[in-house]
């Protein structure tokens, strides 16, 4: 019977030692059921992959709003920053003023011939300003007597000579400006040089007219003494002053 016993309590201890395996086979079940799960999340959509990714790529760029290059291009500092001048000047704009500024050369030399060819050069000259083309013509023994307001013969013969080339220039206005010395008028019909010298700018525009120029491409200014060219304290000075002078002003000036 002990011998029975012995073998029953030797059977009883193996199925006790089997039991490990139920815990070993749960433990590799857990581990199966975690490397199953592992594996199912490192598979990705690649089609979902590059919507998230483009999604991320428009939340994190920076965008420029219409209108805020001027902004991106100084920094976006716009409290401390300011924008630079725009000093470049547009290409088209700028060969209109050269070529506007060719034609008013060529005027002048054209006005220049025509003078020189009358033994007129002493008393008519040009200048190319930021005005424009200036003819300028002194009126003793030339436009006016003093004191008077009516063309003479010799000046009737210069704007005769003039007019042409001034009808040719459409795109100009033609300013025409009185101007006398300072003294003050004794023995003539207008009051003060005032009038004097609108009514001697009115009577070149009136010439010109006559000559064809369209009168709505013609002024008359009287300006008195208030530009003198040269010194009122000289005689010759103030011949210098006693002038008419032609303008045609640039374009948008």
């Amino acid at each position: 019977m002990a011998g029975g016993r012995r073998r029953a309590g030797a059977a009883h201890e193996e199925h006790a030692d089997e039991r490990w395996l139920l815990t070993y086979a749960d433990m590799i079940t857990l581990l199966m059921a975690l490397f199953m799960v592992l594996f199912s999340m490192s598979v990705v959509n690649k089609s979902k992959l590059a919507s998230l990714q483009a999604s991320l790529h428009n939340a994190f760029s920076p965008h420029v709003i219409p209108g805020g290059e001027a902004i991106k291009r100084t920094g976006g500092d716009a409290q401390t920053k300011q924008l630079k001048p725009e000093t470049q000047t547009n290409p088209s704009r700028a060969d209109a003023k050269a070529e506007e500024d060719r034609q008013l050369r060529r005027l002048k030399s054209e006005v220049d011939a025509r003078a020189q060819r009358l033994g007129m050069s002493d008393k008519v000259q040009t200048h190319v300003t930021r005005r424009g083309l200036v003819i300028d013509i002194l009126t003793d023994n030339l436009l006016f007597d003093s004191g008077q307001a009516r063309v003479k013969p010799a000046g009737m013969d210069l704007l005769e000579h003039l007019a042409p080339l001034l009808r040719h220039q459409r795109a100009h206005q033609v300013d025409v400006e009185g101007h006398t010395d300072s003294q003050p008028i004794h023995g003539s019909v207008y009051p003060s040089n005032w009038e004097l010298s609108t009514a001697r700018a009115s009577a070149v525009v009136r010439a010109l007219i006559a000559m064809q120029m369209a009168p709505g491409r013609l002024t008359a200014t009287g300006r008195a003494y208030l530009d003198p060219s040269a010194s009122n304290a000289s005689a010759q000075g103030r011949a210098r002053n006693r002038r008419v002078e032609i303008v045609l002003p640039r374009r948008g000036s």
